[in-house]
């Protein structure tokens, strides 16, 4: 069994990969005896990889029954993308009123770096952590903390069915890969001040991705439960 401090990281991403796979269903208990074996690793780290997902969202811990996977609650799904879409509106508004130039530039140089990462094949994880940040910086520049700390709630309550998301569209034949352009127009609005256009753009993008993830969480569910 491995002991060394990477083995909370290992087990932790597979682990995730696994709930957003379905591997581990919704609501199913987890039996840490088998996933240590399966895992090869010892009881210590993986309960530590648990509590940090457990932490995230994707599992939920039950006293006197252990950890369990993350139901999946489309009307809980439907509020959080609301939520969301009104957090981060205002956001670019704010921030195409208030982000200075070197703010944008550098942005500008994250979304650039970060085009090569949006590809077929593309690791769902690394794809939601980078969307992530992207909306998160453009929060920052609203120069907000509370709308900053409005979206980390949304975010971090999000995060587990986004995962899904595109793990069901890398899954999907024939499925495009996301790409950076929304986000592209989003910042083109901030850069040039043009706070309606910034609202309006965040706002759409938002929209397109909750009737996308609406789809690919219900092909998740088939896929699941069907005979």
């Amino acid at each position: 069994m491995e002991q060394d401090t990477g083995a909370v990281d290992r087990a932790y991403r597979k682990l995730k990969e696994m709930t957003a796979s379905f591997a581990i269903k919704p609501d199913e208990r987890l039996n840490e005896s088998a996933i240590s074996t399966q895992l090869e690793i010892s009881r210590t780290p993986l309960r530590e990889a648990l509590n940090r997902l457990t932490a995230e969202g994707f599992l939920t811990f039950r006293r006197g029954q252990g950890f369990h996977c993350r139901s999946l609650n489309p009307a809980e799904i439907m509020d959080l993308y609301e939520a969301r879409a009104a957090i981060e509106s205002q956001a670019a508004r704010l921030a195409a009123r208030r982000a200075d130039p070197g703010e944008l530039a550098e942005l500008q140089t994250f979304l650039e770096q970060s085009k090569a990462e949006y590809s077929p094949g593309a690791s769902p994880v690394e794809l939601v952590r980078l969307d992530e940040e992207f909306h998160r910086r453009i929060a920052l520049l609203s120069r907000n903390a509370e709308l900053v700390r409005l979206l980390d709630n949304a975010a971090a309550r999000i995060h587990y069915i986004r995962v899904i998301d595109l793990q069901s569209l890398s899954e999907r034949d024939g499925a495009p890969a996301i790409t950076t352009q929304p986000h592209a127009r989003i910042l083109a609005a901030v850069a040039a001040g043009d706070e309606d256009g910034a609202a309006r753009e965040m706002s759409s993008h938002i929209s397109r991705r909750l009737e996308e993830v609406t789809l690919n969480v219900r092909m998740a569910f088939s896929r699941i439960y069907a005979p």
